[in-house]
């Protein structure tokens, strides 16, 4: 069912698009909705100030009309404000900064920063397109007084397009519900590698007016399409000042034939690439056992209660499917065929015109009982939870099929204490039976706050997780080519973390430390290995704002890696985002956000790419050298309209043969993976009150 959501929605989306144009001529009216957007997907910016989304919704002019609004995430019970900050651009495009992808939008990302799974249980292992995917952890609860609304486009060089909507309201005042769809389409700069995604969110929150129960419903979908090329054949056909293809799109590349650029942004036509499709359908209820208590006014009585025991049952039905297809192996135009290609690199027999199909299918129905106790009714963020769950989970495969279940035992204990100095977490899984037996996390951190208005913090924590490699390690995954893989031993992994953040100097510090056995991981486009001994690698990073002027500032962070030992593992030493920009209030109501933007990385052993399983996969024979991407932009607010126009990739800017320039010296995300040339984007955010 919600497969056929996504479809109607796309089939309708100039519909949809003309409506929200028309709907939003309303906005100029609006008042001045601050403070209100789509959170980021990263850390908040160090700045202070109207640009940074210190302002609150609080403050509002006397004449205009009162809204309060705030959400909440499913396993957190802290109540959270919208942010309204422009400047960081990443942190409302879908591809952090610190991660790579293969030259177009919607292609397979990872991060250049080591970060291991830490997530103990059964895991599919398909991770290469998760910064598109919305994530049933990060799905929000919204309370508000009146309807709110937002609208987003965003425009890009190739007809790259992004369309956005979200719209939530109280339909009674104890009862939310809230709609959410995205929709991402990218022809690419280079052969096949265009990119289709779609994800649509539903969410409800309902409070019983006793306040004694809760219900938290949501369904989520996310739908992912992106072609695969293999890369480009020949790394001279775009490197030095060549004019043999200044048009990237005629670029031959190893999987897909010769395809046809269309600008049409509906075409789902993917003749080479991955589909993965994600579902789920979660519901948890709550019921409090406590002392009523009520607030009397002037005027009404407002309920209230103080609960000392809670009842909690979470039901959630998921399922997954990951494509792999090539009805491509022949091109049309030259008669060349991939067969050599999946030869070669997979072990896979194929004869001239045949197609290329590999597919993994899981249902995932999970049962969790759990039970709370305040030991102070006026905290709720002081608590002691324990829960069992049961998870049965069927699978289907190309040539098998299979079903098994866990039994996993929980607890957790946390205490922001009431003067908010202290927040303690303490939390663990147990896999006791079951397919993942074995397997468990334990995590324990704690937090000082610190400063007038405790913005300042300091913290230390550790966690130790044990678990079963990804399914895709297992020879039943219809994407495990290497049958002469040995069975894999659970992985360990344990993390020292630690951070100091101050407010007053525009600083934050923080160190995370690795100690690491029988790592996993990919040494070729199919073959599996298993690295046993014990590792470590350590992390460091400085976020610092710089005044440079009155309005001039410079946001830099500066992350340092380092491992040990002859882990099959690469990573830059160093990575460096910096931002220079003139920024400001004028003319009351304008936020301006304006300058360069330049990252940088130092030379290393880029991670190749397997088109087929999707995984990034280590190699040890060509080191990659970028020069520093720069970006010009300028991004300002108007009151509840956001607007960002970004120059990229300045940096591939050269002289050619014949005293001409072009864009045309493009760096590498990996091995036969070019970036593309400049980029112009374009991005407008609006946020209203119905």
């Amino acid at each position: 069912m919600i497969s056929n959501w996504i479809t109607l929605a796309r089939k309708h989306t100039y519909l949809f698009t003309a409506f929200c144009f028309l709907l939003s001529v309303n906005i100029i009216a609006q008042p001045d909705l601050r403070n209100l957007s789509r959170p980021g997907q990263g850390l908040r910016n160090l700045g202070k100030g109207s640009g940074s989304g210190s302002d609150s919704l609080r403050h509002r002019n006397k004449n205009e009309d009162s809204i309060t609004i705030f959400y909440r995430y499913l396993d957190s019970s802290r109540h959270y404000k919208l942010d309204s900050s422009i400047s960081d651009f990443n942190l409302r495009f879908p591809i952090p900064a610190s991660n790579i992808y293969l030259g177009n939008l919607g292609n397979a990302s990872e991060s250049i920063l080591f970060s291991p799974s830490m997530k103990p249980g059964w895991d599919p292992g398909f991770h290469a397109f998760d910064v598109y995917k919305w994530k049933p952890s990060a799905t929000r609860f919204f309370n508000t007084t009146r309807p709110y609304s937002e609208l987003n486009y965003f425009l890009g060089s190739r007809t790259e397009q992004i369309i956005e909507a979200m719209h939530t309201q109280n339909i009674k005042p104890n009862w939310n519900a809230s709609f959410q769809y995205r929709f991402i389409n990218s022809p690419g700069f280079f052969q096949n590698q265009s990119a289709n995604h779609s994800n649509i969110l539903f969410t409800s929150w309902y409070e019983s007016k006793k306040k004694r129960y809760n219900n938290y419903f949501f369904l989520l979908a996310n739908h992912l399409q992106s072609a695969e090329n293999g890369g480009i054949r020949n790394d001279g056909d775009y490197l030095h000042n060549t004019l043999s293809y200044k048009d990237r799109f005629g670029i031959p590349t190893v999987l897909g034939g010769d395809q046809q650029f269309t600008t049409n942004f509906f075409s789902t036509n993917i003749k080479t690439g991955n589909r993965y499709r994600e579902s789920t359908a979660l519901m948890r209820q709550q019921y409090d056992l406590g002392k009523k208590d009520s607030l009397v006014t002037d005027s009404t009585v407002v309920p209230l209660f103080y609960p000392r025991l809670r009842f909690e049952h979470t039901i959630s039905y998921n399922t997954y499917k990951y494509q792999y297809f090539d009805f491509a192996t022949v091109d049309p135009i030259t008669g060349s065929t991939d067969t050599d290609y999946y030869n070669n690199n997979y072990g896979l027999l194929i004869h001239p015109g045949d197609s290329v199909h590999l597919q993994d299918s899981w249902k995932n129905l999970t049962n969790d009982f759990s039970i709370y106790q305040f030991p102070d009714a006026k905290n709720l963020q002081q608590f002691v939870k324990l829960g069992a769950t049961l998870q049965t989970i069927k699978g289907e495969f190309d040539n098998a099929s299979t079903s098994f279940y866990n039994l996993i035992f929980h607890g957790e204990y946390r205490n922001k204490t009431r003067n908010q100095k202290w927040d303690a977490e303490l939390f663990g899984n147990l896999y006791s039976a079951g397919f993942n037996s074995g397997d468990y996390n334990a995590h324990i951190s704690l937090k000082r706050f610190a400063g007038r208005k405790k913005q300042g913090y300091a913290e230390i924590g550790f966690e130790n997780v044990n678990r079963s490699p990804s399914f895709l390690f297992d020879a039943r995954s219809s994407f495990d080519l290497d049958k002469t893989a040995p069975g894999f031993n659970k992985e360990n992994s344990s993390h020292f973390f630690a951070s100091i953040y101050q407010p007053a100097l525009k600083l934050k510090l923080s160190g995370d430390y690795y100690l690491i056995s029988n790592y996993t991981y990919f040494t070729n486009y199919s073959k599996l290995e298993q690295y046993q001994p014990l590792f470590n690698f350590l992390q460091v990073s400085v976020q610092k704002v710089l005044k440079l002027g009155k309005h001039f500032n410079w946001y830099a962070d500066v992350y340092l890696q380092q491992k040990t030992g002859n882990v099959p593992l690469h990573v830059p030493l160093i990575f460096t985002r910096n931002r220079i920009a003139f920024e400001g209030n004028f003319f009351r109501n304008l936020y301006i956000f304006t300058g360069f933007e330049i990252k940088y990385n130092t030379a290393y052993k880029a991670d190749n790419y397997s088109p087929v399983p999707g995984q990034f996969f280590y190699q040890d024979s060509l080191t990659i050298h970028n020069l520093p991407e720069i970006s010009a932009f300028i991004q300002f607010r108007i009151k509840g309209f956001k607007a960002f126009i970004r120059a990229e990739n300045l940096n591939t800017m050269q002289v050619t043969t014949g005293g001409g320039f072009g864009f045309t010296n493009n760096n590498l995300a990996a091995p036969g993976y070019p970036y593309p040339g400049l980029q112009i984007r374009f991005g407008i955010w609006w946020s209203f009150v119905n």
